[in-house]
């Protein structure tokens, strides 16, 4: 399936909400990232990248900017080069093969910063390894800065290093950059419990832990990037919120007993409300990219796709219906 939105006859400055199919309602999310894998970026072609859907991703960022949410992007390079798909061909060892993957997805952020630029986006390219001719070095405080000022922040080359994919580069940068969300655009409508190529009894998750997610060996990100955010996300702020309700404690300003009763209603407003990350810090949600306007929901916090988290009381599962 190709991304070939109906975009409306508009200028391409004047892009609001509405012309993505979205309301001007509210949002969940101050800062985002978005994973943005480069066979997205091929649409319907076996390489390369396809226009229409730079086009629309551009579209849909320059939406919800104008709405105050500040987007970062992370790109894959899978539509030019797959480091690991050529590791032992023609000679070339794993590391050689994984810069060269880096390298692709240069060419894909500088095409997009391009494309969204000519729709009127300030827009910023960070390398992890420097090219100072065609984009600037990823330094975490100048890349929070430009995020501050309105711009979209495109970070390239993965880590820097090889033998680590663009997931654990994007789970790396959100932590970063203290993002709210990562939200990682993919070909398939979210996490199902099995493959749905080879199982066509295979149901989507709506929500799903970390921890199901590594033990059952789901195919949404490698383990690493899985980890990374299990580790780096989830549990700051509900630590932090305990530190603080044990403090306001021992001053006599809130009674212990309180604090259990405290921490009941956050569980319960973070659920009720969806608003889960603004109490216990940033999840995961993998959508089908391929879908027009599902940028936008994903970015204003409509739900969408499958929603990954570190507590299971936020995310429930219902074990039997899916297998587990």
């Amino acid at each position: 399936m190709t991304l070939k939105p109906q975009l409306p006859s508009l200028s391409p400055f004047n892009v609001t909400m509405n012309d993505v199919g979205m309301s001007n309602s509210s949002y969940k999310w101050r800062r985002v990232l978005l994973k943005v894998s480069g066979e997205a970026l091929a649409g319907d072609q076996a390489q390369n990248i396809d226009p229409k859907v730079t086009m629309a991703i551009a579209r849909e960022v320059a939406a919800v900017t104008r709405l105050g949410i500040e987007v970062a992007i992370v790109v894959g390079g899978g539509n030019i080069f797959r480091g690991s798909s050529w590791a032992g061909c023609s000679g070339l060892d794993r590391s050689s093969a994984d810069y060269i993957g880096m390298l692709a997805t240069v060419m894909n952020a500088i095409f997009l910063q391009a494309t969204m630029e000519s729709i009127g986006i300030p827009t910023r390219v960070q390398t992890a390894f420097r090219m100072s001719e065609v984009a600037e070095p990823y330094i975490r405080r100048r890349a929070v800065r430009h995020l501050e000022k309105g711009r979209v922040v495109i970070f390239a080359a993965g880590t820097g290093n090889p033998f680590f994919t663009t997931d654990t580069a994007a789970a790396l940068r959100c932590a970063e950059i203290n993002a709210e969300v990562m939200l990682k655009g993919t070909n398939v409508d979210g996490v199902y419990n099995d493959n749905p190529k080879h199982n066509p009894n295979a149901s989507l998750l709506e929500t799903i832990t970390y921890q199901d997610v590594i033990s059952r060996d789901l195919s949404v990100m490698d383990m690493t990037a899985i980890t990374l955010c299990q580790e780096n996300n989830i549990p700051g702020k509900l630590h932090l919120y305990l530190f603080i309700l044990f403090l306001l404690s021992t001053c006599g300003f809130v009674k212990l007993i309180w604090c259990y009763d405290i921490c009941t209603i956050l569980l319960l407003i973070g659920r009720i409300t969806n608003c889960a990350n603004l109490i216990f810090g940033d999840i995961v949600v993998v959508f089908n990219l391929n879908e027009p306007g599902n940028i936008a929901k994903a970015i204003t916090g409509e739900r969408v796709g499958t929603l990954i988290g570190g507590h299971e009381h936020l995310v429930p599962v219902n074990r039997e219906q899916h297998g587990f």
